[in-house]
């Protein structure tokens, strides 16, 4: 679908959805292409008054949506799944659009969001509890769940589509209400599932949205509105911090997923062909734009030729461009400040010594940054500390296992990791080893809405997906009946 069609289809300057209607504000926000800069939609621009009047809604449509049977929840989800798989053409115009990302990419993510629903569609009716014998005998206990409250959701621009769904999701199946601020810079793909929602049965002030560029006003009303019990968010440690201080003053139950700098471990007896078809995966999905993208390459000296000589023919291959090109491999970042600072971080490696071993060709306009293989980079380099959030694969060489643990754990984050070994209980060993909630083991993925995501240390608390994911939007509740 053209995604002027998509974009005119949504009517974003009236996208503040509170109660199953749309609303229009005072002011507007620009939506812009990465690949060109241009202005693609105006979107309505909220504020505290829109974030309480959505928080109004979810309080009003809660006790009804949670007192419903879990298999009618449960239908509708599956409802939604459906709708946004038949849909699938104009989400992915819309990421495309906003976001940047390949059409590949763009397909790829609208079939994960869309799991999401239909795996917690199956988990909604697959409600637990426990009932045993108190000590002494006099009582038996029941154990339960049930809804929080209403949820909170903020969500990055990165993956608009699946980190909408990924809260949004197990919420509806918990029974939650949710109020939903998407990131400005991709608001459109939100909306547009929102109405998918609608469309699939959920009733009006189950799911609001608010759109706006006063996001830190926006979610502290939410965080001290009485009414809110769940804060879901994702996106950098540093605002998580903030959120979290927020959160504990009404002790409003909290899961953050935060920001990584995933190892990615290549073994001297490694597949090295396998490894590199991982490290591309791991590494240059969404342009890099990816808390679980590989961020520090550790290559065995035994095997380090070999892998650099075969990565880097893949990333100098690598076709860098607008979505519009169906042959784009990597898009632009997403903006022009998120461009410059990665290109800042090459420059700083290499005059700290690195060398530029492969390097993609990029088009003139738009905000790109050349995918960048980096070798002779030191094992305290300044470009391993920090997320690069960008195109770049800084390779370090080791030979030492016990030297190898030491530098990947020694950074702040934990949330994803990645070990390619030639023998399962070696990989296992290491994997074992590693401080990070996720570990891709001889694969480049690690993200699957039946396994529970989520970090160590700065990188988060909670998880998503899979069971874990539904208890975060639910309280533990349990009974003891006399039994005398």
């Amino acid at each position: 679908m053209n995604y002027q069609k998509a974009i005119a289809e949504l009517d974003a300057k009236h996208g503040i959805l509170i109660d199953g209607r749309a609303h229009g504000t005072a002011t507007t926000f620009e939506v812009h292409d990465p690949a060109n800069g241009s202005v693609i939609a105006d979107v309505s621009d909220g504020t505290v008054a829109d974030a309480t009047a959505a928080v109004d809604a979810a309080h009003r449509a809660f006790r009804s949506w949670a007192a419903m049977a879990p298999r009618n929840r449960s239908e509708i989800l599956r409802c939604a799944y459906d709708l946004m798989i038949a849909d699938a053409d104009r989400l992915v115009a819309l990421i495309c659009a906003e976001n940047g990302k390949p059409q590949t990419d763009a397909r790829a993510e609208v079939m994960y969001a869309a799991e999401f629903f239909r795996w917690f569609s199956e988990e909604a009716v697959r409600t637990d509890g426990g009932y045993g014998i108190s000590p002494a005998g006099a009582a038996r206990t029941l154990v339960t769940h049930k809804p929080v409250g209403v949820a909170a959701l903020v969500t990055p621009w990165n993956f608009p589509a699946a980190m909408a769904t990924r809260k949004i999701a197990p919420a509806l199946a918990a029974g939650c209400t949710v109020v939903l601020k998407p990131a400005a810079e991709t608001p459109l793909t939100a909306l547009a599932i929102a109405r998918i929602l609608s469309d699939a049965g959920v009733p009006e002030g189950v799911v609001n949205v608010v759109p706006t560029t006063d996001a830190g006003a926006v979610v502290s009303a939410w965080l001290a509105d009485e009414r809110v019990r769940k804060i879901s968010f994702t996106g950098s440690t540093g605002v998580g911090r903030v959120l979290l201080k927020q959160a504990a003053d009404r002790i409003v139950k909290a899961s953050m997923e935060l920001g990584g700098n995933a190892p990615f471990v290549v073994t001297a007896d490694a597949d090295i062909e396998a490894a590199v078809q991982g490290a591309m995966i791991a590494k240059f999905r969404g342009g890099g734009q990816a808390c679980t993208a590989a961020n520090r390459f550790y290559v065995h000296a035994a095997v380090v030729d070999e892998f650099v000589a075969r990565f880097g023919a893949e990333v100098a291959a690598l076709r860098v461009g607008p979505a519009a090109d169906p042959a784009s491999q990597v898009g632009p970042l997403v903006s022009p400040r998120a461009a410059e600072r990665v290109r800042g971080a090459v420059e700083a490696a290499v005059a700290d010594g690195a060398t530029i071993a492969a390097q993609a060709h990029v088009p003139a306009d738009g905000w790109y940054v050349a995918p960048t293989l980096l070798t002779g980079v030191a094992p305290d380099a300044a470009i391993l500390a920090d997320e690069i959030f960008g195109p770049v694969a800084p390779v370090v060489v080791w030979e030492d296992r016990d030297e190898l643990l030491g530098w990947v754990n020694d950074t702040e984050y934990g949330l994803a990791a990645y070990v390619y070994a030639g023998r399962l209980q070696d990989a296992l060993r290491l994997a074992e080893s590693i401080d990070a909630g996720m570990v891709g083991i001889n694969r480049g993925i690690v993200s699957d809405p039946s396994a529970p995501f989520g970090g160590m240390k700065q990188s988060g608390l909670g998880r998503e997906g899979a069971r874990e994911g539904l208890h975060e939007f639910q309280e533990t509740q349990y009974f003891s009946v006399a039994f005398d």
